[in-house]
């Protein structure tokens, strides 16, 4: 058993990039937790997918045994966070597993975004943070300028920051040593009935659910009773275990420890993250104050290319909510697109990655609708609704008002391109909060509409910014906006899929956006087809898709004219018909280029 004054738990937060999943490989290297022959770079970084983007998406967890230089031996619990706002949820959960914090900062780029937000969740979980300045060994690192700036713009004390350099290992031994002096260790007691903080949980072929759990107090064995708090569900354990990286079996887990249990559990859903998990025998009085669950911001509609593709979708999208609990889906129908799901998902990278593991690991081809958010309807009777989909919207008539979801967007870019990113902001119907400085970076705070956020706003930024601003944004509530559904019709008849939400003073410029981009991609027929865009009964925008002309006087090689008239006449009545009768069959390629609707 080790004391829980041997004992720290810590995570490692930062912005993108700026080397967190680096420096928990030079620690593993360190601490010797896996061999020379088994080290490899981001060594916890699983997912091929997290891998070849050089993002993490999930959490990882590593347990590492540390000789101090006291002689003494220490444990250290280690949680690698995402950096990327999409995955904020993951780091509040790792968070709250942990005493400590590790700020990173990259010596060259300084504070950005996202170390923001990440320091303030930091603090609200009440943590010890050591500010560490990584990659001091390019040439264009400034850790004194950088130290200033983390006092100024967070408002830390640098005066304990360590200077390392991850890629080198130079550093890193200092870094483990303040870990033990200035971070605190965990508290608990043996005795107390067991309470335990359900961290994460994921599918394993092989074992089932498992489920990384945090000892607040109380012994967690092999073969005991357990019981979920908010579900009242009884399980009993099969396996206890820590990940040294690899996952290694133990006998048991202590206060302050953080490891695993495998217990028979059929699904994920089953386990609520945030939950708190005691003895069914002697079970704790109350709960652990857990923390917010995942809330899905944009919803998007899968289908497959091929409608025989169906069942298979189903059954992958099963498999992939068995290792992401923030993923949700529902069946829905379209009458242009067949048979596919509706998702949600915490923002546009979540649906990026969603979207490429089902076509990479199931090996499915899809199409995605355009994203959209929750809007919430207010009624003329009084009742409220909320909107996942924009063809589901009732009668304009039945609508009292409607309200869509705001956040607080902090951006942080460098001087000259200020005036840029301040447009940007305002052309998306953005309303300026604050704007302050530290040196030479603009830091601007900006209440924004969701809706514009999600379609290419965080392109936008990156070009007019040459890709040096950095981009955060948290929930702040909703607000009544002037918003209407825009409708697109092709030969009289509504396309459900193409539907989207707009506020009405930008409703005809992307209703025309989408009309002229259609007249191009859907292909002549033999009669005029008319592509509008319409607001309830009203045609705001319309292209014409001019007729295929069969030359039916060919045949006539002379003769009287009245021939060749007759045969036109002829031609003229069919067209009509055709034109009442005829149905237009928009290819997929059509509706793939369509949906990737952006404002140029």
């Amino acid at each position: 058993m080790t004391d829980l004054a041997h004992k720290r738990n810590f995570s490692i937060i930062a912005h993108i990039d700026h080397g967190k999943s680096t420096l928990a490989d030079r620690m593993i290297e360190f601490c010797g937790g896996l061999s020379d022959r088994e080290m490899q770079e981001q060594v916890l970084d699983s997912m091929d997918i997290e891998r070849e983007r050089g993002i993490t998406i999930k959490a990882q967890t590593v347990c590492l045994n540390y000789k101090a230089q006291n002689g003494e031996t220490y444990e250290l619990n280690l949680i690698d966070t995402p950096g990327h706002v999409d995955f904020s949820y993951e780091v509040s959960r790792s968070l709250a597993a942990c005493e400590g914090s590790l700020l990173i900062v990259d010596s060259t780029q300084g504070v950005e975004a996202q170390t923001l937000a990440n320091v303030y969740l930091a603090l609200d979980a009440d943590h010890e943070i050591i500010p560490v300045l990584n990659k001091i060994d390019l040439p264009a690192s400034e850790p004194d300028r950088i130290k200033q700036q983390i006092e100024d713009v967070i408002g830390l004390d640098t005066t304990n920051s360590i200077n390392i350099s991850a890629k080198t290992g130079v550093g890193v031994e200092d870094v483990l040593e303040s870990i033990i002096q200035q971070l605190p260790n965990p508290k608990g007691k043996l005795s107390s009935p067991l309470k335990a903080l359900l961290v994460d949980s994921w599918y394993d072929s092989y074992l089932g659910v498992m489920i990384l759990v945090r000892i607040k107090d109380g012994i967690l064995t092999r073969g005991m009773k357990i019981k979920l708090m908010s579900s009242g569900q009884v399980h009993q354990i099969d396996h206890v275990g820590k990940f040294l990286p690899k996952a290694t079996k133990v006998e048991q887990l202590e206060p302050g420890d953080i490891g695993y249990f495998t217990a028979s559990v059929k699904t994920v859903a089953e386990t609520d993250v945030g939950d708190t998990i005691t003895d069914e025998r002697n079970p704790a009085i109350e709960p652990l104050s857990g923390f917010k669950p995942s809330v899905p911001v944009v919803f998007s509609s899968l289908f497959p290319v091929d409608a025989a593709a169906f069942e298979e979708l189903r059954d992958s999208l099963a498999k992939l909510r068995l290792n992401d609990a923030s993923f949700v889906y529902e069946p829905e129908s379209s009458a242009a697109l067949g048979f596919g799901f509706r998702c949600g998902f915490l923002g546009l990278l979540h649906l990026e990655i969603i979207q490429e593991r089902l076509e990479r690991e199931f090996d499915l081809d899809l199409i995605t609708t355009a994203p959209s958010v929750i809007y919430r309807i207010h009624m003329t009777d009084g009742t409220d609704m909320e909107l996942h989909n924009p063809s589901d919207m009732p009668e304009p008539t039945q609508i009292d008002f409607v309200e869509e979801p705001w956040i607080k967007a902090t951006i942080l870019v460098p001087d000259e391109h200020l005036g840029g990113v301040l447009s940007l902001c305002t052309d998306r119907r953005g309303v300026q909060v604050e704007l302050t400085y530290a040196g030479n970076r603009a830091m601007v705070v900006y209440r924004l509409p969701l809706n514009e956020v999600v379609f290419d706003f965080y392109d936008r930024l990156k070009s007019t910014s040459k890709g040096y601003a950095s981009f955060d944004y948290q929930m702040d509530g909703y607000q009544q906006s002037d918003l209407v559904k825009v409708s697109i019709l092709v030969n009289a008849e509504i396309v459900d899929a193409l539907s989207f939400m707009s506020h009405k003073s930008q409703s005809e410029a992307r209703g025309r956006a989408i009309c002229d981009r259609l007249k191009d991609l859907i292909p002549r027929q033999l009669f005029k087809i008319a592509v509008q865009a319409a607001i309830g009964g009203k045609i705001i925008a319309r292209s014409t898709i001019s007729a295929m002309r069969k030359d039916v006087t060919a045949k006539c090689y002379g003769g009287d004219i009245t021939r060749k008239r007759k045969l036109l006449e002829k031609q003229k009545k069919g067209k009509k018909k055709m034109r009442q009768f005829g149905q237009v069959e928009i290819p997929q390629s059509a509706f793939l280029a369509a949906l990737k609707m952006n404002d140029d």
